[in-house]
């Protein structure tokens, strides 16, 4: 019982989460192809860049506060979360430079002057989201350790509603455009950051894991960072590899229909992908939990039946994605050649979301394990020597259309997740939980 309560409010923390990115972009989607373009590869290549950074360090969070908590080592926990906190802002101070300057290094991937300037202007009205998301995640991390997930998804989704109609004024009421709907997803991420701080200082709940402020949070940074840096490579390569397959896409023929056609594919992945993160931060949380109180047969049990769950939940998603493959499309773009192209990509689309069931939920066991390292290893070898190679090949030795071309690099992501996905069942097989 206690692993399905987490399991839901997880999954709507992740999916409230998320959904702020998503309900911004499909509002800068009408405002034009090039704007949807330019919002479109600033949140690939520039925020992906940081939420790969700052994700995979918060996942250090997850292994030692879940640990401490399972171990029943209480007050450990608040000085964690700090000292993630202080790691995390310093991450975004030197992350700030990459956003500030986002137009040159978008130019310099090879992305077009036009679809750059549009990235820049959009990825410097997120300079202020940048600095709430590094510190909300260890916090949400530190909660979810001690199994404190309902006010979590309260929080999100009270944020999530007030975010959409305040973006949908900004953008169409008082006509601010690119910067105004970047300003207003800043706001609604800082709005979160507080909501969840203030929990946190005044909630009884935590008054044995969070003790106050500490000077001890300073201490022993540097075994911390070691593991961040693991937790950091980890997740990196996982979730670059999908940046870059958008990014890839900008280098094709045609490429305002090709990026676009390929964003919203990726955005309805990604939207299978917030419920496979829920089910795995439920994984981590209970594997290290009972990992850290001794009990390593119920943290196998926890495995078996999350990974049943996702099972379920992509098979559902894959159904929904082939029915309604035109309509999803609308969403996000009135021009009928982006939605033409978006729509043949969807048989993809739905493997990839079938295929994508089990990753997250083996890398949650592994992050509440401790095994980060191992599973960065996996994901380099398998994304980037396999996937890789034979994705580009596919997307640029060929020149049949947008379409065809979108497809082949489209491939890109299917070799590197296919393989993955046998090397992750292999360690699980050799490697214990």
């Amino acid at each position: 019982m206690l692993l399905c309560k987490l399991s839901r409010a997880s999954i709507a923390v992740s999916i409230f989460n998320y959904m702020l990115n998503f309900v911004t972009l499909m509002f800068t989607g009408h405002l034009g192809a090039m704007e949807v373009a330019g919002a479109m590869i600033a949140g690939v290549g520039i925020q992906g860049l940081a939420y790969g950074i700052l994700l995979g360090m918060a996942s250090a969070v997850q292994t030692v506060c879940g640990q401490a908590y399972g171990a029943k080592r209480y007050s450990s926990m608040g000085v964690i979360c700090q000292r993630a906190i202080v790691l995390h802002t310093g991450a975004a101070f030197l992350l700030t430079f990459v956003y500030w300057f986002s137009g040159d290094v978008l130019r310099a991937i090879g992305q077009s002057d036009d679809i750059a300037a549009q990235g820049q202007i959009f990825a410097r009205g997120l300079i202020l989201q940048l600095y709430a998301f590094a510190i909300t995640c260890p916090m949400q991390r530190f909660l979810q350790a001690q199994n404190i997930v309902n006010p979590l998804a309260y929080m999100s989704a009270a944020v999530f509603l007030i975010h959409t109609g305040l973006t949908y004024v900004v953008v169409y009421v008082f006509n601010y455009g690119l910067i105004g709907s970047a300003l207003t997803l800043s706001f609604s991420w800082w709005l979160l950051a507080m909501l969840t701080g203030l929990y946190i200082l005044f909630s009884p709940r935590c008054k044995e894991t969070w003790t106050g402020f500490s000077a001890a949070a300073f201490i022993g940074i540097w075994p911390y960072f070691k593991l961040t840096l693991a937790s950091a490579v980890m997740l990196c390569l996982e979730i670059w590899y999908n940046q870059g397959l958008v990014l890839i896409s900008g280098l094709l023929a045609n490429p305002a229909v090709s990026l676009d056609s390929i964003s919203i594919c990726m955005n309805y992945l990604n939207w299978d992908m917030q419920f496979m993160l829920g089910l795995a931060a439920a994984a981590s949380v209970r594997v290290s939990n009972e990992l850290g109180g001794g009990h390593p047969q119920v943290a196998k049990l926890s495995v078996f039946v999350v990974s049943g769950t996702s099972l379920l939940i992509s098979i559902s998603f894959s159904a929904i994605v082939l029915i309604l493959k035109t309509g999803l499309s609308n969403l996000f773009t009135s021009d009928s050649e982006v939605i033409h192209a978006a729509s043949n990509l969807t048989p993809l689309l739905a493997i990839s979301v079938f295929l994508n069931g089990l990753q997250p939920i083996l890398s949650g066991v592994a992050i509440g394990s401790g095994w980060q390292a191992v599973v960065a290893y996996v994901n380099l070898a398998t994304y980037y020597v396999v996937g890789l190679p034979i994705g580009c090949a596919l997307g640029f030795k060929t020149s049949l259309g947008v379409v065809v071309n979108s497809t082949s690099a489209f491939f890109l992501f299917l070799f590197g997740t296919l393989h993955q996905k046998f090397s992750f069942f292999f360690l699980r097989g050799f490697g214990g939980v």
